[in-house]
């Protein structure tokens, strides 16, 4: 059975919630709560503190791809207790067998369902790398999923869609080794979406940025249909996002920026200032050259990580081995100093996503051990 498959299941029960009698405290975060029906399952859950059964709450179902429940019911607990949402992270849900997330998803989300009193209209998902796969997976199937938080990787092909029938709202780290996959959805896709880049790496969003995830799936349950307007909420994350295009940027950027606030608050507020703003930037002649300049570094890297992986598939040649080997030991090498640099800067930041690109997965890719420990060398702590 596939993952999005067996959601068809859970989403049933969560149409048909029959709270329980006893529920677990409110307002603190519980480390394990066990799977009524299969105790060998369990995750990590958050209550509002005013949860009462007397009404429906959102939902966030969390996947981590080191089962680590916990880390993602933490991450969105402020975003939770202020908006309202309940939250569960597996504990059994991890990188591996698809066979064990499809246990682990049906588990969870079937046991929240039955215990609690969950808006079947406000279910959402969130996942951090191997976990955000598992969260786009479910919302890709026969599922009416609300909306996605997918934390540094997207689709479970790592291929951008052009459009897909829930919001999306994308996280990814200037450092983060899937950055250029994080960036290519944000230029694909056309539906509902937002990409917030921050500094950091292959890791959960900083606090700020998983608040702005929930309030930006707010924004579009608005626009959706899905909750009440509320028109003081509207303006208030209006004016934080119009504060945030004072901020200098580059022109690119502020771009993206400003195209994602009129799309975000179109139909919820008058938008026209916005929408001149785009005009006049886009007629910026600085614009064209700068798009032109930060598409041809993105290729560039591009062709260098793809470089990589061909050397290393060539390493299974013995003719070629001694040249692909030697060749990605300069990589490495040059990828290595640039990453050491102590001030931050683009190449920096190009040079230590690919590092992790090329790092990441290569045990299992290449069984080679002199480039094992070459990779081991350089591989960043």
């Amino acid at each position: 059975m596939s993952l999005a498959a067996c959601l068809l299941t859970a989403a049933s029960l969560l149409a048909s919630t029959t709270p329980g009698a006893q529920d677990p405290p409110r307002g603190i975060v519980i480390d394990a709560l066990p799977v009524s029906e299969d105790p060998s399952q369990s995750y990590a859950l958050y209550l509002p503190s005013d949860y009462a059964p007397d009404r429906t709450w959102s939902l966030l179902l969390a996947f981590h791809p080191s089962a680590r429940g916990r880390a993602l019911v933490d991450k969105y607990r402020a975003a939770a207790e202020r908006y309202g949402y309940i939250v569960a992270g597996s504990n059994n849900s991890r990188n591996g067998s698809w066979q064990e997330t499809i246990r682990a998803v049906r588990a969870m989300s079937g046991d929240v369902g039955r215990r609690f009193a969950v808006d079947a209209q406000r279910v959402y998902l969130t996942g951090h790398s191997g976990g955000a796969r598992v969260a786009m997976e479910v919302a890709l199937g026969p599922n009416d999923i609300a909306g996605v938080i997918a934390s540094s990787a997207g689709f479970p092909d790592a291929r951008p869609r052009t459009s897909v029938k829930f919001p999306v709202f994308a996280t990814v780290g200037l450092e983060d080794f899937n950055y250029l996959e994080m960036v290519r959805l944000d230029e694909r896709l056309a539906s509902a979406h937002y990409l917030a880049v921050f500094d950091g790496g292959h890791e959960v969003p900083p606090d700020a940025v998983a608040i702005e995830a929930v309030e930006w799936l707010e924004l579009q349950a608005m626009r959706s249909g899905r909750r009440a307007r509320d028109p003081a909420l509207v303006e208030s994350l209006f004016a934080s996002r119009t504060e945030r295009l004072r901020v200098g940027s580059d022109l690119p950027a502020q771009l993206r920026l400003l195209r994602a606030t009129v799309a975000d608050f179109a139909g919820l507020r008058d938008t026209t200032d916005l929408q001149t703003a785009v005009d006049a930037l886009a007629k910026n002649p600085q614009l064209k050259s700068a798009r032109a300049r930060e598409r041809s570094e993105l290729e560039a890297e591009a062709r260098v990580l793809d470089e990589a992986m061909q050397s290393e598939a060539r390493l299974r040649d013995p003719p070629a081995r001694g040249a692909a080997l030697a060749r990605l030991r300069t990589l490495f090498e040059s990828w290595s100093r640039a990453a050491a640099a102590s001030d931050p800067s683009p190449e920096r930041a190009r040079a230590r996503r690919l590092l992790g690109a090329v790092a990441a997965g290569a045990t299992e890719r290449v069984t080679d051990d002199e480039y094992r420990a070459l990779v081991e060398q350089y591989r960043r702590r």
